[in-house]
């Protein structure tokens, strides 16, 4: 009996801190590109034209902050989808090296997930977990950024699962 209350408890504990005010998750659609995530209080979009590979596209980040962790999603429609491959491999490339990632602190997740034990320009330290997707004509890049202490295994799989193409 003694088992079961405490599993009824640390049960209890895990969705409480997984719910946390600290991240309050929230359902957020983009105006731009066909999709739906849970963010972290309410996220601000911003689009700007760039060149990724010789390629011309539009970028649009959809991002929040919570925690003191960043949590974005940058989409991009192409009008030739056989570039999409090279834009997915370009944006993943640009993460990478935006957090000084190399092949001694960057791993493949079992899910797939790129995850770089890096640092930022001003040499602090870094936890980056990217997921990159291609859906039809859109490129996608979902991106969790913090100290890797305030970047959870819950907080990770909550945002990263939450992800879902309309």
């Amino acid at each position: 009996m003694k088992l079961i209350i405490r599993s009824i408890i640390l049960s209890a504990a895990i969705g409480l801190a997984a719910c946390s005010p600290r991240f309050d998750w929230r359902e957020t659609r983009s105006n731009d590109a066909p999709f739906s995530i849970l963010m972290p209080g309410k996220a601000l979009s911003d689009t700007k034209s760039m060149q990724l590979e010789g390629v011309d596209v539009k970028m649009t980040m959809l991002a929040g902050e919570a925690g003191g962790v960043s949590f974005a999603v940058g989409s991009t429609k192409l009008a030739d989808v056989g570039h999409a491959g090279l834009i997915m491999e370009a944006m993943k490339k640009g993460m990478i090296r935006n957090v000084q990632g190399n092949a001694d602190n960057t791993r493949v997740t079992p899910e797939g997930d790129v995850e770089v034990r890096g640092k930022l320009r001003n040499d602090v330290p870094v936890l980056m977990v990217g997921r990159f997707l291609i859906r039809g004509p859109w490129v996608y890049q979902i991106v969790i950024l913090g100290p890797e202490k305030a970047v959870s295994r819950d907080v990770i799989d909550t945002f990263m699962t939450s992800f879902k193409t309309n």
